[in-house]
């Protein structure tokens, strides 16, 4: 390695804990996940050995309490476990983040028996989750989704057709919102549905730019029976569930993003102090060190931002807009930084012989994800301006 090859992230860790598991984390991500990372996606291959290996491990409950089998550890530890995570892949890095999203319902809002029931499976025993609000005609109006769950005795039936689901189709278990009551959002509630549930079916896999080996489908619901014991929180609170667990879940698209673009740097740093035109590195040119500058940067501001977000969450305070911003911030990083990671590599950087062009492919669905920035430019002038039509 030579002076000016990427060394690894600095992290600031709290504990010796932390910088271990973070130690664990690369080994993994190095020996399990990195080296299978561009030919499983180009071949549309979901890693289903590799979440195995993450649950054996005790990383797909990091931030919920240990008694039930997570890892009791905070978010600005977890926030960075997935930020390595996706820098090896994407696919492992969105697909711990929407595990974790989908296990928030019961995890904050579940009765005590519910948890104790359900939680060391989702968290420790192998399950893999989905999180099912957006709907064919309600994205980013959420609040106006149609899936209906009626009641029957001491059952729910549910009807309905939920889209854009990340693990539709090979979810063990779905975090549910549906329609129990009136219109808007004080007439959704939230449901924990098996993903062998009879009535249940996913959907032919989208067929995305990006992210192939990350299925994405809608998740069909046709007379599911589900019964009240597998209700979250009370009849009508399944909205306010879901948007407390987006503030928490775009930490963790954020977090993602810093990963791909570092990823993208580090692969940009690599070319470029090798490459050789006029007789010297092409990182020796004044351009390129500028980009260089500016892609590092921007990824230390999006890191030092999810952080920030992270330690108010950790600390119990209102964390919204600040999770807003990172998500933003944090996804916009990515887009810039690899796209410029594709330019500085040339035409190299637009082959599939290099990971750049997948990384900018990626790049793109993080910016729509969980909120697309647009919303999230919303959400932040709300808390900084005011409610618009005041």
């Amino acid at each position: 390695m030579s002076d000016r090859d990427p060394q690894p992230v600095e992290r600031q860790l709290p504990t010796e804990e932390a910088r271990d598991l973070l130690a664990l984390v690369r080994e993994i991500a190095q020996r399990e996940i990195a080296p299978r990372a561009a030919e499983e996606e180009d071949a549309g291959r979901f890693p289903r050995e590799t979440f195995a290996l993450l649950s054996e491990s005790g990383l797909l409950g990091l931030p919920y309490p240990s008694e039930y089998g997570g890892g009791d550890q905070p978010y600005e530890v977890y926030l960075q476990v997935l930020e390595e995570l996706a820098a090896a892949r994407l696919t492992v890095g969105l697909g711990v983040s929407v595990h974790t999203l989908a296990s928030y319902a019961l995890a904050t809002y579940g009765t005590k028996q519910q948890q104790v029931e359900h939680l060391p499976a989702m968290l420790g025993g192998g399950l893999l989750g989905a999180y099912c609000l957006s709907e064919p005609s309600s994205g980013s109006d959420a609040a106006s989704l149609r899936t209906k769950a009626v009641r029957e005795g001491d059952h729910w039936v549910i009807d309905g057709t939920k889209a854009w689901i990340t693990h539709g189709g090979i979810a063990d278990f779905y975090t549910v919102m549906a329609r129990t009551g009136e219109d808007g959002p004080r007439g959704i509630t939230a449901f924990l549905v098996p993903g062998d549930a009879p009535g249940l079916s996913g959907a032919a896999p989208e067929k995305k730019m990006g992210l192939k080996g990350s299925p994405t489908a809608q998740v069909h619901f046709d007379g599911v029976r589900v019964p009240d014991d597998r209700r979250i929180g009370e009849e009508g609170q399944g909205f306010s569930i879901a948007l407390a667990a987006l503030d928490s879940g775009r930490l963790g698209i954020a977090a993602c993003a810093i990963g791909l673009a570092q990823a993208a740097l580090d692969e940009a740093v690599r070319y470029a102090t090798q490459r050789r035109q006029f007789g010297r590195p092409v990182a020796d040119f004044q351009g390129l060190r500028f980009m260089i500058a500016d892609m590092a940067t921007q990824i230390e501001a999006g890191r030092a931002l999810y952080l920030a977000a992270a330690r108010l969450r950790d600390a119990g305070r209102p964390f919204a807009k600040q999770a807003a911003m990172a998500k933003l911030h944090c996804t916009d990083t990515a887009m810039k930084v690899t796209t410029d990671a594709v330019q500085i590599m040339g035409g190299y950087g637009y082959t599939a012989d290099f990971p750049a062009e997948r990384y900018m492919r990626e790049a793109k669905v993080l910016q729509i994800v969980e909120g697309t920035n647009q919303i999230q430019r919303m959400v932040i002038a709300r808390h900084v301006a005011g409610p618009e039509g005041r």
